[in-house]
């Protein structure tokens, strides 16, 4: 029987990994936010926290009308994070499940 070849997507380079790996060891929200304060821009992160609050929307059902009033997101980034939020690695709705756990 001949093996599969099952690669890796290309995105997923040994630097990214590298990256991955380095995130994992941040320990509390104080060294979060050093790290990624220095690794983006002020833009960056509240880009960030954006799409991350976006995809939080789209999850509870609100429209894209509704999102693009609240956040200011165009409706073509709105759509592309539902996509994401339906189609992608699933990183979106684990996260989201996680953040809204009661203790």
């Amino acid at each position: 029987m001949a093996k599969r070849n099952i690669s890796r997507p290309k995105w997923l380079t040994e630097d990214v990994q590298y990256f991955f790996t380095a995130i994992l060891k941040l320990r509390s929200k104080d060294e979060c936010k050093q790290f990624f304060r220095d690794l983006l821009s002020v833009p960056e992160l509240k880009t960030f926290a954006m799409r991350w609050k976006v995809a939080n929307m789209l999850y509870d059902g609100i429209t894209y009308q509704d999102i693009e009033k609240a956040t200011g997101m165009s409706s073509t980034t709105i759509a592309r994070i539902s996509r994401w939020l339906e189609y992608g690695e699933g990183g979106y709705k684990l996260l989201i499940k996680r953040t809204r756990r009661r203790s």
